[in-house]
């Protein structure tokens, strides 16, 4: 592997990371909107 293509690796998986995370958060908050109004109902 060639030393762009590391880095390049290093980028994605970072991005990555963050994409999850991102994900991780809005299904959180998905749940919570979701448990708030099964409650008020």
């Amino acid at each position: 592997m060639s030393v762009p293509d590391a880095k390049r690796l290093k980028e994605l998986e970072a991005e990555k990371g963050r994409l999850k995370k991102l994900l991780a958060e809005s299904l959180l908050e998905m749940e919570v909107t979701h448990e708030a109004l099964r409650k008020k109902w």
